[in-house]
């Protein structure tokens, strides 16, 4: 990325300003409740993960927030303006990145950029951003002849070009490669150095765990858990799993006798092992003493702790949604 770092650099606010600010809002489509009285707040630069299942309000909120729809209730403040009252003097502030695209199929790709671009006072370089997004020899190309990543990748790249202070980016990495995945988390990284607030909707824990400042998980249109994603992930008893591999069958008897009371130790498959409790040096020690007292080689030995997608699953349950 050869462009410099105010290419992408919102202008100075002030900071008692949050980037978005959301509280009680409601928005019903006839008798369902699509959001039941959620507060988000997001500061400058902060990048804030919107996750939940199919039908949880998700996308219903982020299209509040952009203008396209009116709530029923509460109050919504992007960047210190009510999108549904200020959206023309908004929406040359803020990138939004639809999960579908939403381009006009027989366009060219550089023709599409350059368009929103022209719309823009003070844009990024179009052919910058078709470089840096590995869409050069796509230039010409139209968009229903893109490839499903590239798409992807025009429409992230007509998010950012006109330098916006705030970007929506709905599942900004579905469908890409690892390569350009990797590439997209660099630049939503980029974007908050820069100043850029980035409120992004995706299904892939990973990627919210890696990129997001503070994660809000909601199911049925309200909020079951806020937080950053270390404290998410705390066991609130500050249990946590030591996972190792070896020969199956031992004969963990032996080894729960060696452990702290309270601890378990299971084989939770064939040739892998977990032991779950307050994970201390001590306790690493009493498990590779034992192994090594009983000839028992322990491979691939691991510290872990509960993952996002462990807490989203806890919170929003198992079942499948529609």
């Amino acid at each position: 990325m050869n462009e410099p770092a105010s290419s992408t650099r919102a202008e100075p606010a002030p900071q008692e300003t949050p980037a978005l600010e959301v509280r009680g809002l409601t928005k019903r489509f006839g008798d369902t409740v699509a959001v039941a009285g959620l507060d988000l707040r997001m500061p400058r630069g902060g990048v804030l993960a919107l996750l939940g299942p199919n039908g949880a309000g998700k996308t219903t909120t982020v299209e509040i927030c952009e203008g396209f729809q009116r709530p029923d209730g509460g109050t919504v403040q992007v960047l210190g303006l009510d999108p549904a009252r200020d959206g023309e003097r908004l929406r040359p502030r803020i990138g939004v990145m639809p999960q579908g695209g939403g381009a006009y199929p027989g366009v060219r790709a550089a023709e599409m950029l350059e368009l929103i671009a022209s719309c823009a006072a003070d844009p990024i370089d179009p052919g910058w951003l078709l470089e840096t997004l590995g869409l050069s020899n796509a230039r010409r190309t139209p968009y229903k002849r893109l490839s499903g990543g590239q798409q992807q990748r025009l429409s992230l790249a007509c998010a950012l070009v006109g330098r916006p202070e705030l970007v929506f980016l709905d599942e900004p990495t579905a469908g890409l490669d690892p390569q350009a995945r990797r590439l997209v988390w660099d630049l939503v990284a980029a974007l908050r150095r820069d100043g850029v607030a980035v409120l992004l909707t995706t299904h892939l824990m990973e990627e919210a765990e890696a990129l997001a400042d503070r994660v809000v998980i909601v199911d049925r249109g309200r909020a079951v858990a806020d937080g950053t994603p270390a404290e998410l992930t705390a066991d609130p008893e500050g249990r946590q799993e030591l996972w190792f591999r070896s020969q199956p069958a031992l004969d963990l008897d032996l080894l729960r006798a060696a452990l702290p009371e309270d601890y378990e130790a299971t084989e939770q498959r064939a040739g892998q092992y977990v032991v779950r409790g307050t994970i201390d040096p001590q306790v690493v020690s009493t498990v590779t003493s034992w192994c090594a007292r009983h000839g028992v080689l322990a491979d691939e030995l691991r510290v872990s702790r509960r993952s996002l997608e462990d807490v989203f699953l806890d919170l929003t349950g198992r079942e499948l949604r529609s």
